[in-house]
């Protein structure tokens, strides 16, 4: 225990609980944090001005981080025929159909993303059960149903990532690694609060994004001041 409280005292040194910093200041922070055995993801938290008990009120969308999450990501493909080896091509670690949804019925689940082509949705569908609690359930709305394997795959690889409001009315993500450059943690802050911004439901009203918090996995959590584009 007391290596961990020294390190809390120390990253306690580095900020005031009751400020709130920019992101340029949040990143300078969560670098300047004493260092763990691990690579951290940088994660952004939203609290969102939607009510999520409404289907109308949801949020949910797709956005490419120009530097990639910095996590390599194992996508498993649902494909027949030639859309096997145009999944691999491009970079699936796993493509097939019965021998996998077998697999996968039987409680395997080594792989963070999966990707169908249409045709197959309906034998997807009967692995609800194992999928959809993990959030791994592919749907056309996050570009994970398509014809287009090879374009979806490489997408994901490259660092596309999905985000969606959860039953708290909170938007979770990690975008990136405590390793990344400072700007690059920067622009993908920005292209993730711009996406998010995007996604915003017609019947949003008020304040959209309430607040914004960005950590790292062992570090603390910093409001960031964040003023909303006009709404023009």
């Amino acid at each position: 225990m007391g290596h961990q409280s020294k390190r809390n005292r120390e990253i306690a040194k580095q900020y005031d609980v009751f400020k709130t910093y920019s992101v340029a200041e949040a990143i300078v922070i969560l670098k300047k944090c004493p260092p763990v055995k691990f690579d951290q993801t940088v994660e952004i938290s939203l609290r969102m001005g939607v009510d999520p008990r409404r289907s109308d009120q949801h949020i949910r969308g797709t956005v490419p981080l120009p530097n990639g999450t910095g996590k390599t990501i194992k996508i498993l493909v649902f494909a027949k025929g030639d859309k096997i080896k145009e999944a691999l091509d491009a970079g699936a670690d796993y493509a097939g159909h019965d021998e996998l949804l077998e697999k996968i019925n039987g409680g395997w689940v080594d792989f963070d993303a999966v990707i169908a082509t249409p045709e197959m949705m309906r034998d997807v569908g009967k692995l609800g059960k194992v999928l959809g609690p993990r959030g791994l359930m592919p749907t056309p709305k996050a570009g994970t149903v398509t014809a287009d394997i090879a374009k979806a795959v490489k997408e994901m690889k490259a660092g596309k990532i999905e985000f969606k409001l959860d039953r708290h009315g909170v938007i979770n993500n990690g975008i990136g690694k405590i390793s990344f450059a400072e700007e690059k943690l920067a622009e993908n802050i920005q292209a993730f609060l711009n996406a998010v911004q995007r996604a915003k439901p017609s019947t949003a009203k008020g304040q959209y994004i309430k607040s914004v918090v960005l950590s790292s996995t062992m570090g603390p959590g910093l409001k960031i001041g964040w003023q909303e584009a006009d709404e023009s």
